[in-house]
């Protein structure tokens, strides 16, 4: 499904990925971000931090009108601050939700105007199906996000399509900043973002009536599915 693709967090890591397949299929991505993207391959980019709602809001509407409308969205943007939940400070842990579920929720409320016959593609986790110890603020938002999808696809049935995404670990930026304890031991044992990407654009190109649903995509030896 080439056309207009919005992808928020697109400047980097798994959303850069898929900028790159869109591009590749001689589709139009269009970015969500706070930073720029360094890529030629992004058509149209909106600076937004997603735990603004409204501002969200605001920006996709500019972004497809700008563009001539949306056939696809595809929400990559994610943040995480791990720790106890004694430990981590209320607005660390706050961002995570309201980016990671809340500005997922307001991307695609703004885009629903724009996407009958299109689609929405959204980024979940393996650990928002499975809990761990440490990770309160991003378990929480994931999970929200997977009953967040299910219950959109429900909403939306024949209207527009809508896949959920599980990833698994992968190997991007997104570690960086941790402490050492909440770093991945071995990063052979996640994805390159490319892989999730090419699952992504698989949702995105079946044709119509035909919608796959929910998809789990991990490295075969990640600790973090089953």
């Amino acid at each position: 499904m080439p056309g207009q693709v919005l992808v928020t967090g697109g400047a980097s890591g798994l959303g850069a990925a898929v900028v790159h397949a869109v591009h590749e299929l001689g589709g139009r991505p269009l970015v969500l971000d706070k930073a720029a993207p360094t890529s030629d391959e992004v058509a149209d980019f909106e600076s937004v931090d997603l735990s603004d709602t409204r501002a969200a809001e605001n920006a996709v509407r500019a972004i497809a009108d700008r563009n001539g409308g949306l056939r696809a969205v595809v929400t990559a943007a994610g943040t995480d601050a791990c720790g106890r939940l004694d430990e981590v400070s209320a607005t660390d842990w706050e961002r995570v939700v309201m980016v990671n579920l809340l500005g997922t929720a307001a991307v695609v409320r703004a885009a629903l105007p724009y996407l009958d016959g299109g689609r929405v593609v959204t980024i979940a986790s393996t650990l928002g199906i499975k809990a761990v110890s440490d990770a309160t603020a991003y378990c929480a938002s994931k999970f929200g996000v997977v009953g967040f999808t299910r219950a959109l696809a429900a909403e939306t049935a024949g209207r527009v399509g809508v896949t959920l995404v599980i990833p698994g670990g992968m190997r991007t930026h997104f570690f960086d900043d941790r402490a050492e304890q909440y770093r991945p031991a071995d990063d052979s044992r996640l994805n390159p973002p490319e892989h999730v990407a090419d699952a992504i654009l698989f949702a995105l190109r079946q044709p119509p009536g035909c919608e796959v649903r929910e998809l789990v995509v991990a490295h075969s030896e990640e600790g973090s599915w089953p």
